[in-house]
């Protein structure tokens, strides 16, 4: 059967899923990890952590999106009511949200006395990068294990490279934001020397 073509459906699901994949499953993830190391030695990480991921996966991530709603252009396609589809759009929306509250983040400083120098949406920001990773993650196994059997009939099954490489991915990047989080009191010792330093020591130097 593996020698009968691909249709035009499973070329643009392929296409989909492989865009797609390297963006939430490699960059996302690596400008995550760029801002969890960088900013315990330096304070000019937010550029770094910007251009992965807003101009290197933003874009991947787009196009893989596009690409999934081109597939339902076809007869064999899925249903605009599957769960997979649903589950992308919210991941495409949490996405978004997450970029404006960056940008708010970094160019809208407002100290909480409550909180110290940190205020909340800078903890909903990290706590949102981290669900749309978990959620995104669960997509494309969803999608692996269950849309593309379905949708297609299973006639080119996906490869066990293409499961386990999903896999190790979700294996590294949490292993390396695990022992990312180690450097925190360090980051907060850095972070609190800044404050001091600053001239005006209401401003919070570090996003």
């Amino acid at each position: 059967m593996s020698a009968i073509p691909l249709s035009p459906f499973e070329k643009k699901t392929r296409d989909h899923a492989l865009v797609i994949s390297i963006g939430f499953l490699i960059f996302l993830p690596l400008g995550t990890l760029t801002a969890r190391y960088l900013r315990t030695f330096t304070n000019r990480w937010f550029w770094p952590h910007a251009v992965v991921n807003l101009l290197i996966s933003g874009p991947l991530i787009f196009a893989g999106w596009a690409l999934g709603n081109q597939a339902n252009d076809f007869e064999e396609g899925f249903s605009p009511r599957t769960n997979h589809k649903s589950l992308g759009t919210t991941i495409m929306i949490l996405y978004i949200i997450q970029f404006i509250l960056g940008t708010i983040i970094h160019y809208v400083k407002i100290p909480i006395p409550l909180t110290g120098h940190r205020p909340p949406q800078n903890y909903i920001h990290a706590i949102l990068g981290l669900v749309i990773l978990a959620l995104s993650t669960s997509q494309i196994h969803q999608g692996i294990y269950t849309e593309w059997p379905e949708a297609t009939g299973n006639v080119h099954p996906v490869p066990q490279s293409a499961k386990h490489s999903w896999l190790a991915l979700i294996i590294v990047f949490w292993a390396l934001y695990a022992i990312g989080l180690g450097f925190l009191p360090r980051q907060y010792k850095q972070e609190t020397a800044a404050i001091k330093a600053n001239e005006q020591g209401d401003q919070i130097p570090m996003s």
